[in-house]
């Protein structure tokens, strides 16, 4: 795998010059980053597989845009946020057909904390989720959160911060004798 950011900027300017081979190769070094990050917004395997299909074709048909080749990963996950925007309006909201009873074993109790926290993003409002899901899951800087949702770094700022208020309400109520 590439991790020289000079060649994979090398390769991002052969992809804008129409090189079908380079952006094949920057989609492969970025395909688990990207099923990922669409799987954490819609929740559902074959909804993301349908969000990562729709964002390399858009991706491929507009890369002559994107303005300098070191944010194509910013720029790469704008137009997936936006594919799953538009793939969550079409579709109806998943949700799974069986349940599993977890037992309340210690080794399980991460496990359910971790579903608790996922379920408390998920009711974030749009914005907000989405500070969180680049930040903390996708571990992207301040600087490219913002550009990638084409917001100052203020207000991403702003919104991480009312995030973290939202996700500790929500999970004070579980939480309350956590202490």
């Amino acid at each position: 795998m590439i991790e020289d950011s000079k060649a994979i900027e090398k390769i991002v300017k052969k992809a804008m010059h129409g090189n079908i081979d380079a952006y094949g190769r920057l989609i492969e070094l970025n395909k688990q980053y990207l099923y990922r990050t669409a799987f954490l917004y819609v929740k559902n395997e074959d909804l993301a597989l349908d969000v990562v299909q729709e964002c390399i074709l858009k991706g491929f048909s507009t890369i002559n845009n994107l303005r300098e080749p070191k944010y194509f990963k910013s720029w790469i996950t704008r137009i997936l946020i936006n594919s799953a925007n538009d793939i969550l309006k079409k579709s109806i909201k998943y949700t799974p057909i069986e349940e599993v009873e977890v037992a309340m074993t210690e080794e399980n109790i991460e496990l359910e904390q971790r579903l608790d926290l996922y379920d408390a993003i998920d009711v974030l409002p749009h914005k907000y989720r989405s500070v969180i899901i680049l930040k903390y899951f996708d571990n992207l800087k301040i600087s490219e959160i913002a550009y990638t949702m084409d917001i100052p770094e203020g207000s991403v700022k702003a919104y991480l911060s009312r995030a973290k208020e939202e996700l500790k309400k929500y999970l004070k109520e579980d939480y309350v004798y956590a202490k």
